[in-house]
């Protein structure tokens, strides 16, 4: 270690960058730039450094492999995720508007069909309802979701996003089951909380935060605003939840129970949600 005495909350050679990601072999945080992907997990430079002394003979034989470039030039695309959201989502939304709605009408949710048609559960957080709608809900994940993405890692952070989605359409369906519902609302909600948690656990000051989700949840309850502020309510519920996981799971040693954790939570709201649709569509004769 290259500091004795370094925060272990911030990368260990760069003190000034936030992360939640352990190297695999020494459990040192490291940042999106000092992650090397191995078969499992990451490694910091120190171990890598270790690694390559230990065959540097085999390398200068055969030289570096094809899988191990693409490995190092993937590594480089951070934020993959929030990327791929962002695009998949306004995809969507410009084949919507050419279609007439029909992309809307097939991959919202909808609690009455969750059942029969469980792929509303999540493309419904890739559909939007106008341009505004779409262009607010793609900025806060531009922007909170590199963040979570760079401390998390794309792993976590895509498990906290569908997760706080699940929530939203849990909330939804115990609230206002007849409502049909488009948007990432509910998924960035739960960024917001689990942002706030994450931030807390690692010693930071995130109360003005609290305060800006705060501020956009009472907007949803704004008559005529046409928001459903049950996927707000439902998806920062579990954007707690998730956060508080990741923060009490740290350690490289507790992989397997925060799998097992989020595994739970997906279970919990998967069935949650089935079973009100099939209780809703006996109710209504469907």
């Amino acid at each position: 270690m290259s500091d004795p005495a370094y925060n272990p909350n911030t990368c260990y050679r760069h003190p000034d960058r936030q992360s939640f990601v352990l190297c695999q072999r020494c459990g040192r945080t490291i940042c999106p730039e000092c992650q090397t992907p191995a078969a499992v997990g990451v490694h910091c430079p120190e171990c890598v450094r270790e690694q390559r002394a230990q065959f540097s003979e085999k390398r200068r034989a055969n030289g570096p492999s094809g899988i191990t470039v693409a490995r190092r030039r993937f590594a480089m695309l951070d934020q993959k995720a929030t990327v791929v959201i962002v695009v998949v989502s306004a995809v969507l939304w410009l084949l919507n508007q050419v279609s007439g709605g029909y992309v809307n009408a097939w991959l919202s949710f909808w609690t009455p069909l969750a059942d029969t048609q469980p792929w509303r559960l999540v493309t419904g957080l890739f559909v939007h309802s106008s341009f505004f709608h779409i262009l607010f809900n793609m900025w806060a994940v531009w922007i909170f979701g590199r963040m979570l993405e760079n401390i998390l890692g794309t792993w976590r952070f895509l498990a906290l996003y569908f997760l706080a989605g699940l929530g939203g359409d849990l909330a939804v369906a115990l609230l206002s089951p007849g409502t049909q519902v488009v948007g990432a609302s509910g998924a960035i909600f739960g960024l917001f909380a689990a942002f706030f948690v994450i931030q807390r656990s690692l010693g930071y000051n995130a109360v003005q935060l609290l305060v800006i989700m705060g501020l956009n949840l009472i907007v949803g309850f704004l008559p005529g605003t046409n928001i459903s502020w049950q996927a707000h309510v439902g998806g920062i519920v579990l954007g707690f939840i998730t956060g508080f996981v990741f923060s009490k799971t740290r350690n490289v040693r507790q992989r397997g129970l925060q799998i097992g954790l989020l595994v739970a939570e997906a279970v919990v709201l998967v069935g949650g949600i089935v079973a009100v649709s099939a209780g809703l569509q006996i109710g209504l004769g469907i």
